[in-house]
């Protein structure tokens, strides 16, 4: 019994990894943390590029509309909207949408599809502010036209009694329970979106392949899950208020601050989290 106890131990040892999960493929020392972008970039509003990227926020975020609000709509109508299966439903619809849309567009414009992922990229100087700006007005207008096109296929008497697929803090809820529900479903967004495109992430476990729009459409998956029955899960400024706007009902606007306020705080908490703790990086400050 000995003999093979020692054979065991032996066994286990005698051909270790040569690259352990969660090592360096490059040191700490070899990466070199890119500068932060600058505040102010007046040479972009010359750039093809720039617009180019504007645009692909704005149809990504009317594509992501139109998908998910009708998903809405579909579920509203089927009577099924309390029953697990419409809100997993629901929910894959939007994670599915980010997963794909981020996908298309990260290498034009990083994906975000969404003015909090815009807003903490900001903070963490991933990005300038005439590009955040930028973004967020070409969010806002493409969730706006999506939500419209909505309506237009579901027809005003029945795209209001439906709802419109507008956020609203659900009865039984306070306005307190919303605004944390979506405070912590933007942090875990945003969180994941950092983690997901960490650069020094990438170079240091360059073995362990990751395909980063799919972590970020599972995240959002499941904070759907999570807030569906709280919120309708807002996480995404943009997307309340496409919705917000086209329903155009008092009580879609007694909750909207709710679904600006919540997911800024939660983006900026993820920022502020993922650099300062986890990579334990200053906010630097650049002209």
């Amino acid at each position: 019994m000995e003999g093979k106890g020692e054979d065991v131990k032996l066994g286990a040892n005698k051909f270790p990894e040569r690259q352990p999960i969660g090592t360096s493929a490059q040191t700490d020392k070899d990466y070199k943390e890119p500068p932060p972008a600058p505040l102010f970039e007046p040479g972009e509003l010359k750039s093809w590029s720039f617009y180019r990227a504007g645009i692909a926020e704005c149809m990504a975020t009317f594509l992501f509309l139109y998908i998910t609000i009708l998903t809405v709509m579909g579920v509203s109508q089927s009577k099924t909207k309390c029953n697990n299966v419409g809100i997993q439903g629901i929910a894959w619809a939007f994670g599915g949408m980010i997963f794909a849309l981020v996908y298309c567009t990260a290498g034009i414009s990083g994906g975000h599809i969404n003015p909090a992922v815009t807003f903490g990229l900001l903070l963490a100087r991933k990005l300038s502010l005439t590009r955040a700006v930028f973004y967020i007005i070409m969010q806002c207008l493409g969730a706006i036209c999506g939500a419209g096109v909505v309506k237009g296929f579901q027809g005003d008497s029945r795209y209001e009694l439906l709802g419109g697929g507008a956020n609203v803090v659900k009865p039984g809820y306070t306005k307190g329970d919303g605004l944390g529900a979506e405070i912590i479903g933007t942090f875990v967004l945003v969180y994941t979106v950092f983690s997901a495109t960490d650069a020094k992430r990438n170079a240091r476990d360059s073995h362990v392949p990751i395909l980063a729009p799919l972590p970020i459409g599972f995240a959002v998956f499941l904070v759907h899950l999570a807030t569906i029955p709280i919120t309708g899960t807002g996480i995404n400024p943009a997307r309340s208020l496409g919705a917000a706007i086209i329903y155009n009902r008092d009580h879609a606007w007694d909750d909207h601050w709710i679904f600006w306020v919540g997911p800024f705080i939660g983006a900026a908490l993820a920022a502020i989290y993922h650099q300062m703790v986890i990579r334990a990086i200053p906010f630097k400050t650049r002209a």
